[in-house]
């Protein structure tokens, strides 16, 4: 993923400011899936708009500029995500870690272990949270990709506590496992 495609999905769903754009980072979006700050946003937009893939459109106080995707803004998206998943280079620190593991004393390769599956909990549970607050079911439009998103996740969390406290079994000494 880019920075230049989530920014293009942001503004396809709705016309949004370069200060609502960084919020929209800080929130769910930088929580679970992209992490960019101002600093990242602002040239990028800059370099979107050179390229003709968002426009302007509309200004306002202290200089303030409302973005729109264009069509060929859309067209990029479209192709991003109709592609396959991606190839080439895969960087993945949570794998990395684990094929690193072995660097560690058993008792401190434990704690990680237990570390990750902890974690993987509590972000399915507030997951879950987020997930009731809208009720069961998937809406049509923005709020029901959020929806899918949040279940995507969820899954996840939850396979990622699953394997934790499998590896866990699997390197206790005495363990049923």
């Amino acid at each position: 993923m880019s920075l230049t495609h989530a920014l293009l999905g942001l503004l396809a769903v709705e016309p949004r400011t370069g200060y609502e754009l960084t919020r929209a980072f800080e929130e769910d979006l930088g929580r679970y899936a992209w992490q960019a700050g101002h600093t990242a946003v602002y040239p990028e937009l800059g370099r979107l708009a050179e390229r003709g893939l968002i426009e302007v459109s509309a200004e306002g106080a202290r200089g303030s500029r409302t973005y729109a995707v264009t069509d060929a803004g859309r067209a990029e998206l479209r192709g991003w995500l109709m592609d396959e998943a991606p190839r080439g280079k895969v960087r993945n620190e949570h794998v990395l870690r684990m094929f690193l593991l072995s660097a560690l004393e058993p008792a401190d390769a434990l704690v990680v272990l237990h570390r990750i599956a902890e974690s993987a909990r509590r972000n399915a549970a507030e997951l879950r949270e987020v997930r009731e607050v809208h009720g069961p079911g998937v809406p049509q439009g923005p709020d029901g990709f959020g929806q899918l998103a949040a279940e995507f996740g969820l899954r996840q969390y939850e396979a990622v506590h699953e394997w934790a406290r499998w590896a866990i079994d699997q390197l206790t000494p005495g363990s049923s496992a």
